[in-house]
């Protein structure tokens, strides 16, 4: 489509707006083709016309047909999922999937109907855009879009595609590209760069992406309206380019630092007149391309602390970005992530966050909760003064991917919020992840509060869980998970996942900063789960969601073992036995390739496909590469060579493992053998520097690495746990 032809399709799209929550039976029958289509002519689509304040589904077998009837896409995705759940004991997961239907589908006995206790159901975080979704395509973004449907998710945020609206507004108003080539940032620093957190690291940004992500945007919202979505735009918070001292001098601008070894980003103060010029231009451009469903999102102080704590500032500033917002869109509601009140306590008491909270009607304006599985801020601000708010599962951080969760305060926090006398206005739910595609238990398990006002007991959930998983309630299975629910998943002591000391940058330390291993259980604890999953094979064995697990608790164990490998090896060098720290170092590395072969053997543990799915989004060789870099750097280095948040997004990848986490071992323990040789001191300062300094070409290389899997993942596992299982017992029993 051409460039001229886009403001007529946003009108057409606005034109639809006031029916995209009613049911688009068309576009519902077309999710029940695209998720089964070998069953598809077996369901038939209905549409629920009673007014409901929330959303409604009802399932009965009629005329040998399986009805679906929903107000909304959402509602009959969501019956389509309870059916086959419920029914069929299937599954749909990122990391998982099992749609084993027999050739006749079951009938419905009596007809269901469900309704749904909370008005939105809220998804994504800014951080999701890059740690996990940096790179998709539109057959990623639909197969997304859908599983939100399944799952009952009715607010997503929807970020992508900003850039070309703030380059047109920006060029509206004298700003050159090389001002916003100085000012956008590249693909993987987008959520920290729409946050106000930095400029222009990964760019320069080309001329194709930004065209490119305005089409994908509006695929994104058409499908998601279709369905009955309320899709969250964002709206302006008062960054701007640097150039804007030079073409406005007189404006009221805040120079700010995030605090990250990022240069100084610039913040218009919102008494400035710029501010809601620019603020209303904005949602006029985007509403022009994108329509609107009066729900933006905007945060102001993103981990940046405001010029004042004085009550009366920060009200004045909170009713000036409404204002913004109301002068282009009287309907605006405007959506804040509450992460600022988790994050910066020390600053945001009770008063300032009345004081930013007050000066918003209440019906304009809903809170999200962003970690309440972690701390409810709820609960220290009176429900945030009498404001809408969302209950939300924040969980992982950087796009980790190790086992880990809060599974009893998931099962219960919720429907307990919900029937707190002091919540207040609570009115959904959601999930706030940093990252997905990784402990899908947790998203199930939240998910299943879409349409249940009362505690989940676990006791009879995770049974049902284990069935449409993995296609048995196998006693061993069964006895696994409830390993994992104490261990891995009993939410103690640590704010996330632990790390493996493989990832961290190599010391003789137990950690990093952004690779801490401190465990939420013991670390032998775990073994008997993955003991369980062994006895499950032979019943659970076709399933891909099994195998995942399979490997995934595998993965999780042998990690663990590099910390007790890692501190043998340490009190070795103390000791100045050369001939066991070589020995035991040359265990580590095997250990290093062991974990690689195994996570080889699934597509959700490779480096290969994060990197050439970056690489696909570039039209020339200088793009590809370009996203490339952007690529490596966000789960290495993060920033620049001395970058301080390096390791905050490390993964567990094959590829990651072999040629990064590896070399770095090598010439660790290269370099303290060396010390050993000559009764020196290791100098970790020194090794320090100098592997920032090959981390650095690291991301700049262009190495290809495998999209597709190698070996069977039952195989493998079997291998590792006779060579592994042993051991690891005996290294634990030593300590």
């Amino acid at each position: 489509m051409k460039n001229k032809q886009w403001p007529i399709y946003g009108l057409l799209m606005l034109s639809c707006l006031k029916s995209f929550a009613q049911l688009d039976v068309k576009s519902a029958e077309a999710l029940i083709k695209r998720v089964i289509p070998q069953h598809a002519t077996n369901f038939r689509v209905e549409s629920l016309s009673e007014s409901a304040p929330t959303d409604v589904f009802e399932i009965e077998s009629k005329n040998k047909k399986i009805v679906l009837r929903g107000n909304n896409g959402v509602a009959v995705a969501s019956a389509l999922y309870y059916y086959l759940r419920e029914y069929t004991h299937c599954q749909i997961t990122w990391n998982g999937t099992n749609l084993k239907l027999g050739e006749k589908l079951p009938a419905v006995p009596a007809k269901i109907r469900k309704t749904s206790p909370y008005t939105y159901r809220y998804y994504l975080n800014y951080c999701t855009f890059n740690y996990s979704m940096s790179w998709w395509d539109w057959p990623r973004w639909e197969k997304e879009i859908d599983w939100m449907a399944l799952h009952g998710i009715n607010m997503p945020l929807a970020i992508t595609g900003q850039e070309y609206i703030w380059q047109e507004v920006y060029h509206s108003l004298g700003f050159t590209d090389d001002d916003l080539s100085k000012f956008f940032s590249g693909p993987a620093y987008f959520g920290w760069f729409w946050m106000g957190n930095l400029d222009a690291w990964g760019g320069p940004l080309p001329k194709h992406w930004m065209e490119s992500h305005r089409d994908l945007q509006q695929q994104i919202v058409t499908r998601e309206r279709a369905l009955g979505m309320k899709p969250v735009l964002p709206a302006f918070t008062g960054h701007v380019p640097a150039a804007f001292t030079r073409l406005y001098p007189n404006a009221k601008l805040k120079k700010t630092n995030w605090g990250n070894d990022f240069d100084d980003t610039y913040i218009l103060d919102a008494e400035d007149p710029m501010f809601a010029t620019l603020g209303k231009k904005f949602l006029e451009v985007q509403t022009k391309y994108y329509g609107t469903s009066h729900l933006y999102s905007a945060d102001t102080f993103n981990e940046n602390e405001p010029p004042s704590d004085e009550p009366v500032y920060l009200a004045s500033l909170s009713k000036k970005v409404y204002e913004g917002m109301r002068s282009a869109d009287p309907d605006a509601t405007w959506v804040m992530q509450g992460w600022l009140f988790y994050s910066d306590r020390k600053f945001w008491k009770g008063p300032q966050i009345k004081a930013l909270l007050d000066a918003v009607p209440n019906d304009h304006m809903l809170l999200l909760d962003l970690a309440t599985e972690i701390e409810p801020v709820w609960k220290r601000t009176e429900a945030f003064y009498g404001k809408p708010w969302i209950w939300n599962m924040l969980h992982n951080f950087g796009g980790n991917i190790s086992l880990f969760g809060r599974i009893e305060g998931v099962a219960t926090g919720p429907s307990q919020a919900l029937h707190d006398a002091a919540s207040g206005t609570m009115k959904g739910i959601g999930l706030t992840m940093e990252g997905i595609e990784q402990n899908p238990v947790l998203y199930e398990l939240m998910t299943d509060h879409t349409w249940r006002d009362q505690d989940i007991v676990l006791d009879d959930w995770l049974p049902e869980y284990i069935l449409n998983r993995y296609g048995s309630k196998d006693i061993h299975a069964l006895n696994a998970w409830q390993t994992l629910r104490t261990t891995v998943y009993n939410g103690k002591d640590i704010r996330d996942g632990a790390e493996s000391i493989i990832a961290a940058r190599p010391t003789f330390e137990t950690g990093r900063r952004w690779a801490k291993t401190t465990l939420n259980y013991p670390a032998d604890a775990l073994l008997p789960a993955w003991d369980a999953l062994i006895q499950a094979i032979p019943a659970c064995k076709n399933y891909d969601g099994f195998q995942y697990d399979l490997v995934d608790v595998t993965r999780q164990v042998l990690a663990n073992y590099a910390l007790p490998l890692q501190q043998s090896i340490a009190k070795l060098y103390i000791a100045k036995d050369t001939v066991a720290f070589k020995r035991e170092a040359a265990k580590f590395i095997q250990l290093i390739d062991d974990l690689d072969a195994l996570l080889a053997t699934r597509t959700d543990f490779l480096l290969g496909k994060w990197i050439e799915d970056a690489r696909r989004c570039g039209i020339t060789a200088e793009e590809k590469d370009l996203y490339e870099r952007n690529a490596r750097n966000l789960i290495t280095l993060w920033g620049a060579e001395n970058n301080r948040l390096f390791e905050y997004s490390c993964r567990q990848w094959s590829g990651l493992l072999s040629d990064f986490y590896k070399p770095r071992w090598e010439q660790f323990f290269h370099d303290a053998t060396v010390a050993l040789e000559h009764n020196e001191p290791f100098d970790q300062s020194t090794f320090d520097t100098s592997i920032r300094s090959w981390e650095w070409q690291w991301v700049n290389a262009h190495n290809r690495f495998p999209e597709t899997t190698r070996g069977n993942s039952l195989d493998v596992v079997q291998q590792l746990y006779k060579r592994y299982r042993a051991v690891i017992e005996t290294s634990y029993s030593k300590r």
